[in-house]
């Protein structure tokens, strides 16, 4: 029973740090129907950029959190104008030219870091690394709560953020219908620039949270690209709040199938669980999405 308990708490705290790339990664395609192949590698290169930091300015990572979020935001509204050019004008199907050139550009960050920082392993460490929490019969690293912390505050900041600031309701409106949005005076390029800058920013402060918690790789990218569009069908496609659940019982498949199965197996259980879901619920559990 003490094992089963460990193992629900240990899932639940990953769900709530892989919330942070599921909203940023399905508002990217409620807003401009983009399936951005490079999540992972944004995570990959928040984590990495943090390790840097710390190996040559010292202090802890978490201090550095809000200088990467502002410089992954800065990125991604700078890469949006490619994005753009992509897949603009292309009446044949523009969302396969985002994922064309996402996938592309997943491709180049990909090869840059192995390039540039090989296959070596590394990771960083931060003033909670080693230290638990007691929560009743499971004991908590507190390390990983931090990360399950953030992402619920981060979440629920960003819903917020869409729910009463000026452009959040010009983002929900693009999200419901584009035409109208513009008919309304919105500019929805400039919007959709902010909102993939801020998606960039989410998910390069999360690599952050993940890079103290596992390995840092060059290759690690793919493994939550996965996780991303894991989480983005089960929510529905382009349907935010799905998210959350969504994110919650991948953390939980995870945790579980690792603990009693084996973590060799945790990618073929996902993609089961999600080939069952595109087979029986295509438009997500809560049949809110696309």
């Amino acid at each position: 029973m003490e094992l089963f308990l460990q193992t629900l708490v240990d899932g639940l705290l990953i769900g709530g740090l892989i919330i942070v790339i599921g909203v940023g990664f399905s508002l990217c395609f409620g807003v401009m129907h983009i399936i951005d192949f490079a999540v992972g590698e944004w995570v990959m290169l928040g984590a990495y950029t943090a390790f840097w930091m710390v190996r040559y300015l010292g202090r802890d990572p978490f201090l550095y959190l809000p200088v990467i979020f502002f410089l992954y935001l800065a990125i991604g509204y700078l890469i949006y104008p490619l994005i753009h050019r992509a897949v603009s004008g292309r009446r044949h199907n523009p969302a396969l030219m985002g994922l064309v050139f996402t996938f592309g550009l997943a491709s180049l960050i990909k090869g840059g870091a192995l390039t540039a920082w090989g296959f070596h392993v590394r990771s960083v460490t931060t003033w909670l690394s080693g230290e638990s929490l007691a929560l009743g019969v499971a004991v908590v690293p507190a390390l990983r709560f931090a990360g399950f912390a953030f992402g619920v505050l981060a979440t629920v900041a960003f819903m917020l953020f869409l729910k009463w600031s000026k452009i959040g309701v010009a983002i929900r409106a693009m999200a419901q219908d584009r035409v109208m949005a513009e008919l309304l005076g919105v500019d929805t390029n400039r919007v959709s620039a902010l909102v993939y800058a801020m998606y960039t920013g989410l998910t390069g402060m999360a690599g952050v949270l993940i890079g103290a918690l596992f390995s840092i790789h060059a290759g690690m990218g793919l493994k939550y690209t996965t996780f991303a569009f894991f989480v983005v069908v089960l929510a529905g496609m382009g349907y935010v709040p799905g998210v959350i659940p969504a994110a919650f019982l991948l953390g939980l498949l995870q945790s579980f199938v690792t603990v009693y199965v084996s973590g060799r197996y945790t990618l073929l259980a996902v993609f089961f669980v999600l080939y069952l879901t595109l087979l029986v619920r295509p438009r997500g559990l809560l049949g809110r999405g696309w």
